[in-house]
């Protein structure tokens, strides 16, 4: 069972924890442009997110079947996995940030 971010960030305000973090938001003010990419003839969807930075990050999707194949799922699922990697980057930054300042 999962917990979405809605849930964590609830939980964090409930439990007054006030710590430098990374949060969606903070992530969202990031991404400059979104692009999405499909092969011809396949189920792979590929998002591509460029940040204020210039710096990408891309996000994955595929299903077995064509029969299957969305596309509006396959952005949304693509986007959420690039999405997903930029928490630890982000994550990554922030600690190097405290790390500089400790």
């Amino acid at each position: 069972m999962g917990i979405s971010a809605e849930q964590v960030e609830e939980y964090i305000t409930t439990k007054k924890l006030d710590a430098p973090r990374v949060t969606k938001e903070s992530i969202k003010e990031l991404i400059k442009s979104v692009q999405y990419l499909r092969p011809d003839g396949t189920t792979l969807t590929i998002c591509v997110l460029t940040l204020t930075n210039n710096f990408t990050v891309t996000g994955e999707s595929a299903c077995v079947s064509l029969a299957n194949f969305d596309p509006e799922l396959g952005q949304k699922i693509a986007y959420e996995d690039a999405f997903s990697k930029m928490w630890q980057l982000e994550g990554y930054r922030l600690q190097c940030e405290r790390a500089k300042e400790a």
